[in-house]
């Protein structure tokens, strides 16, 4: 007869711990991984220009027509409330008083771009409407419809936002 001191384990491997933590380490990074990679193959990164030389040649563009801006004595102060846009010019003022395009700029989600036409009234003030509240962080550009010069700036917008917009 034989006594022995050591226990034999007689449980089957699937319902031990050592062999299922074996498993399932590698097992989740592989998970993690192939999300991974679904994820950098199927988001667009906004932030990477392809084109390098054809975005300096715009860059150099946009100069010429801040120039002609500071040129002109361009001030303005732009008035958010909600989705109202009011803009009044404080010198510069263009003497036709033709339309204006407002373009905003989200500074990292190009799918929240939108463009304003932004019109005169009787007084002399630009306005223009937006269907949604206007908040947040933006590039923010003016020019008329003619591209004569340009205002560009980058603003934190609140609920209700007074800037003074002039050429940088």
């Amino acid at each position: 007869m034989r006594h022995s001191d050591e226990h034999t384990d007689t449980q089957p491997w699937y319902k031990q711990f050592w062999p299922w933590f074996l498993i399932i380490v590698p097992l989740s990074s592989m998970i993690f991984s192939l999300n991974y990679a679904k994820l950098a193959v199927t988001t667009d990164n906004d932030l990477v220009v392809d084109e390098y030389y054809k975005e300096g040649r715009v860059i150099n563009n946009r100069l010429d027509k801040i120039e002609q801006a500071q040129t002109l004595n361009i001030t303005t102060q732009l008035r958010i409330e909600e989705e109202r846009v009011a803009l009044t010019f404080l010198s510069g003022a263009p003497k036709q008083g033709q339309a204006l395009k407002l373009n905003f700029y989200h500074v990292t989600i190009a799918s929240r771009d939108f463009e304003l036409l932004l019109s005169r009234d009787a007084n002399g003030v630009y306005r223009g409407f937006h269907t949604a509240p206007i908040s947040g962080k933006w590039k923010i550009s003016l020019m008329p419809l003619d591209a004569q010069w340009k205002i560009q700036q980058t603003v934190t917008l609140s609920k209700a936002s007074d800037i003074t917009f002039n050429p940088e």
